[in-house]
């Protein structure tokens, strides 16, 4: 049986910036058109948060059940540590899924939105489909699409609208700069798992492209970050305090681009989470300042 600080940590809450960062630039970006609601902001980041613990446990419990985290360097792994029952670990998936549905739909039936209706049932899905199913996309290469397109542009944008009912330039130029860095955070991961992942048949993108190009993939995707913020900052110059986190990035770099494999990326994971988390800080900040000073 599991102890609660097991569950804590089969949740991987090192991956948590990256349902907590596209909220914060949504609702930056929502009160850079002066339609900022903080009740709503806080009833996105529970919708996110359940979401990616959600899929966390999915794909403790999917690749679990399939034999491919027996053998794997990082955090808990509830199923193939057999710290826990699988049927348990997919209940605790469904209750984070099931929490996300009701919650969001507390926002959709405040806000009025109702686009989003449909658009957190296609979240749900995926999340469950990342690994779940006969045929799991991520199996296939397409992790880092789910995670940019979710967890980056459906986030950040869907925090938006719900409270402005609109969009704008800086909003989607800050859900592409948050989806790249949630990316990176699964390259990285994806970079550490290559070998075992090509043992169990398991073809992530990292696994197709090799050692070499993922690295390049991950600076590409920090380099595209960087590039957000700088249209940001065309839009609004205070967007600009955005890249003061960057500093962050460099370590992470020489890192990956340094050749490191194993236990050596772990901590590229959780630097790469806290890259994410101050990113998402500071452009929000940047963001909700600009009204103030036009």
């Amino acid at each position: 049986m599991a102890t609660l600080s097991e569950w804590v940590e089969g949740a991987r809450p090192r991956t948590l910036p990256a349902a907590v960062a596209p909220v914060l630039v949504g609702t930056g970006a929502a009160y850079a058109l002066d339609q900022g609601n903080a009740a709503y902001a806080v009833l996105a980041l529970l919708v996110s948060l359940a979401l990616q613990v959600g899929v966390n446990y999915a794909n403790d419990y999917s690749d679990g059940i399939r034999g491919t985290d027996q053998e794997r360097v990082g955090p808990v792994r509830l199923v193939g540590q057999r710290l826990a029952n699988p049927a348990t670990v997919k209940l605790a998936a469904m209750l984070c899924f099931a929490s996300a549905a009701v919650l969001g739909l507390a926002l959709v039936a405040l806000s009025a939105a109702y686009v989003m209706l449909l658009v957190g049932a296609a979240s749900i899905a995926a999340a469950w489909y990342y690994t779940g199913g006969k045929r799991p996309y991520g199996y296939s290469g397409l992790g880092e699409v789910f995670v940019f397109v979710f967890f980056g542009l459906v986030a950040t944008l869907g925090t938006t609208y719900t409270q402005a009912l609109s969009l704008s330039a800086a909003s989607i130029a800050g859900a592409i700069g948050v989806g790249a860095i949630a990316s990176a955070i699964l390259v990285a991961n994806n970079l550490r798992d290559i070998p075992t992942d090509q043992i169990h048949g398991k073809k992530t993108l990292a696994v197709r492209l090799g050692q070499s190009r993922t690295r390049r993939l991950y600076a590409a995707l920090l380099i595209v970050a960087l590039a957000c913020v700088l249209v940001a900052g065309i839009i609004d110059p205070t967007a600009l305090v955005a890249l003061l986190s960057f500093v962050l990035a460099i370590p992470l770099l020489r890192r990956v681009l340094g050749g490191a494999i194993g236990k050596d990326l772990i901590p590229v994971l959780s630097g790469t989470g806290r890259l994410e988390l101050v990113y998402g800080v500071l452009l929000a900040i940047g963001l909700m300042a600009a009204p103030h000073l036009s």
